[in-house]
């Protein structure tokens, strides 16, 4: 059965070392997917995601500007950054690994979506009228894997801006009947 993400449900968030000894934390407020859900065949589900970069919103507007520039996201050359799933395969109790190709910044890379499922919830028992599904998935990735280099070195040493960068989805799902 197809899916479509309830983005008023549903957040794309990321965090990220700063300084060397905190995390900033932001999300993209743009963003859709259509998946996939095949309870009794796992291996048959997939999905297709996109988040718009120039909505990035880490709660700081001179961070968020940076952010878009050619520094980092580049969002004016770079508008969507998108991730095609490839295989699903279960790794417990309702959870799965989702293997996919993520692009960003113009840079393609597979990367590995740790993803536990919800499970769902029928149309008759839900307010709102149709039939939902929800998941969690995270991954890990290295920013500079996708051409995201820009840093600058403390004064005490280290850099301000970690390398990796923890992605982290909540999704409610709307099924397409």
């Amino acid at each position: 059965m197809v899916w479509h993400l309830d983005t008023s449900h549903s957040e794309v968030t990321f965090s990220v070392k700063h300084m060397m000894f905190s995390r900033v934390t932001g999300s993209f407020n743009s963003f859709s997917a259509t998946l996939e859900i095949d309870e009794a065949h796992p291996e048959n589900s997939w999905v297709e995601a996109e988040a718009e970069t120039a909505s990035i919103d880490t709660r700081d507007e001179k961070r968020d500007a940076h952010l878009r520039s050619p520094d980092f996201f580049d969002a004016e050359q770079f508008p969507r950054l998108t991730f095609k799933s490839k295989q699903v395969t279960p790794n417990g109790d309702q959870h799965y690994l989702v293997l996919g190709d993520l692009t960003l910044h113009g840079v393609t890379k597979e990367i590995t979506f740790d993803a536990e499922y919800g499970g769902q919830i029928a149309k008759q028992h839900n307010p709102f009228g149709d039939q939902r599904a929800g998941l969690t998935a995270i991954a890990t990735i290295n920013r500079k894997d996708f051409g995201l280099a820009w840093n600058y070195a403390l004064e005490t040493g280290g850099v301000m801006v970690g390398e990796e960068v923890k992605i982290t989805l909540h999704l409610e799902a709307v099924a397409d009947n």
